[in-house]
């Protein structure tokens, strides 16, 4: 009896597994999800955001100047030095912007903008809000 016991508890549990299993989706309909993930991954919002000076936080402003001919880098004066930030693809879309050589980042949503150290990831400028509402037109 014990040994019938031993040798049908495994196999009632194996039958259990296979039966939990479903069935394998096809590689086209699996490799076509792959891709529709993908794109929405890489796909990087646009907005039309302003031009000017940013008024922050504890009296801080950014000046930041768009080019109305690409979105793909942007102007920014703070401390009284001027600097080219690139932008860069975010999981998010959001726009971001890097100058990798001065290791400043500014990321830019609809309602507010922050400017960042890139190395530690601390705020410099916080709650970045247009003073105008100039933006960028092609």
């Amino acid at each position: 009896m014990q040994l019938l016991a031993r040798i049908s508890l495994p196999l009632f549990a194996l039958l259990l597994a296979a039966c939990a299993t479903g069935e394998a989706p096809s590689t086209t309909a699996s490799s076509d999800r792959k891709d529709a993930v993908g794109r929405s991954k890489k796909k990087q919002l646009d907005f039309r955001l302003a031009s000017g000076t940013y008024r922050c936080e504890l009296g801080q402003s950014v000046e930041v100047e768009r080019r109305a001919h690409s979105d793909r880098a942007i102007e920014l004066r703070w401390q009284g030095r001027q600097h080219t930030l690139q932008r860069q693809a975010s999981s998010s879309g959001l726009p971001r912007y890097e100058d990798r050589q001065n290791g400043l980042l500014w990321i830019d949503l609809p309602w507010k903008s922050v400017l960042m150290d890139a190395h530690s990831g601390r705020p410099l400028a916080n709650e970045c809000k247009p003073a105008s509402s100039r933006t960028a037109s092609g």
